[in-house]
């Protein structure tokens, strides 16, 4: 084997494969060798430095979500308190029409705060009003009835006595025969005849007084149908929704205004049957809003149904609905629910919790400013 079959000469290999003298490149081009890789090397030192801060990081922010926990995580409940989750409630009132008519006059608008006998609107009574009047006219007219009434009756009263003095003085003659018979018959028929007229007039006298009676409960009905028509609260409380506006014709029971009585304010929970079972009318209850978490409310147990029903879909639960629930209200005592009634909102989501043992004590988170 030759030396170029067994790869020769290095310098001859080098001339052979040699690119002609017109095409070589540049010497700092023309290197074949691959550069090396840049390859930066961390000191050990750093790295531990590094690591030491992503865990004392690790470490801060573990403790803050622990501590954020203790401090927003639900409250221990012993085994005597039952809660349940509801929406606090006031009681809704509707203002409406008595009879069909139209809106006059609006005194009041949506959010007001009204005490009960303020007039909030007044419908067009002009109707009423000429009825009244015609009717203060017949009572009038009954009492001049009952006027001339009476002038008859007074006249007949002093015909029928002429009628009986004559009657006696022709008895007394006819014992002697100064009188006859026929006179004296005469005059007993004229007796009879004054008798009835009187009674007759005495009669009158009644329907003219009933009759003014009768005119007199048509003009007070008249004034209280007015009455009617201007449309007063019946309770305290603030007034939530305006239905319809001046101008507007109502039917008889048409809604002008939905207020809420604030002094009726309650919530509605739903417990299952073993908590139910532990509740009773009057058990002492609070009330803990989501809005107002560090203010529990005091409340009494006023309802208790004696049916099971199924939960209804607005109720949020902490664990799959169950199928069976009773229902629950608590209500707030009247004059604190008066008291606060700024704050009284219907819709407000919250937890009421009752206790079941009366010995017992609430616990420090639940009895707070309460008592």
């Amino acid at each position: 084997m030759s030396e170029t079959e067994q790869g020769g000469h290095p310098a001859r290999i080098q001339e052979k494969i040699s690119p002609a003298p017109e095409t070589q490149l540049p010497a700092t081009l023309a290197r074949t060798e691959p550069l090396p890789a840049v390859v930066e090397h961390q000191p050990e030192g750093r790295r531990s430095v590094w690591t030491r801060r992503l865990v004392i990081l690790a470490l801060i922010g573990g403790g803050t979500g622990f501590l954020y926990w203790q401090a927003h995580r639900a409250p221990a409940i012993p085994a005597w308190i039952v809660y349940g989750n509801g929406r606090l409630e006031a009681d809704p009132i509707d203002i409406d029409t008595k009879f069909a008519g139209r809106i006059a006059e609006l005194r009041a608008d949506e959010g007001d705060k009204v005490v009960a006998g303020q007039v909030v609107a007044v419908m067009d009574t002009r109707d009423l009003q000429q009825s009244l009047e015609r009717g203060e006219a017949q009572v009038d007219q009954a009492r001049k009835l009952i006027d001339e009434a009476q002038a008859n009756l007074v006249q007949s009263r002093s015909a029928a006595l002429l009628a009986q003095q004559e009657l006696k003085r022709t008895q007394n003659l006819l014992k002697t025969g100064f009188a006859t018979h026929e006179l004296y018959d005469q005059r007993r028929q004229a007796l009879d005849g004054a008798n009835a007229a009187q009674a007759a007039a005495e009669h009158r006298v009644s329907e003219a007084e009933k009759a003014l009676i009768a005119a007199l409960h048509d003009a007070e009905l008249t004034r209280v149908n007015i009455a009617d028509n201007t449309l007063v609260a019946p309770h305290d409380g603030r007034l939530e929704y305006r239905l319809a506006n001046v101008g507007e014709v109502l039917p008889a029971g048409g809604k002008v205004f939905t207020m809420l009585d604030t002094s009726y304010v309650y919530m509605d929970v739903y417990m299952p049957t073993l908590n139910a079972d532990k509740v009773k009318i009057g058990s002492d209850a609070r009330i803990l809003l989501d809005a107002y978490p560090d203010h529990p409310i005091p409340a009494k147990v006023t309802f208790l149904a004696d049916q099971a029903q199924f939960t209804p879909k607005m109720v949020e639960t902490q664990n799959d609905r169950d199928k069976l629930m009773f229902r629950v209200r608590v209500r707030i005592d009247p004059a604190r629910s008066q008291a606060h009634a700024d704050s009284v909102r219907s819709g407000l989501p919250g937890v009421a919790y009752v206790k079941t043992d009366p010995n017992a004590a609430w616990t420090p988170t639940l009895q707070g400013s309460a008592e």
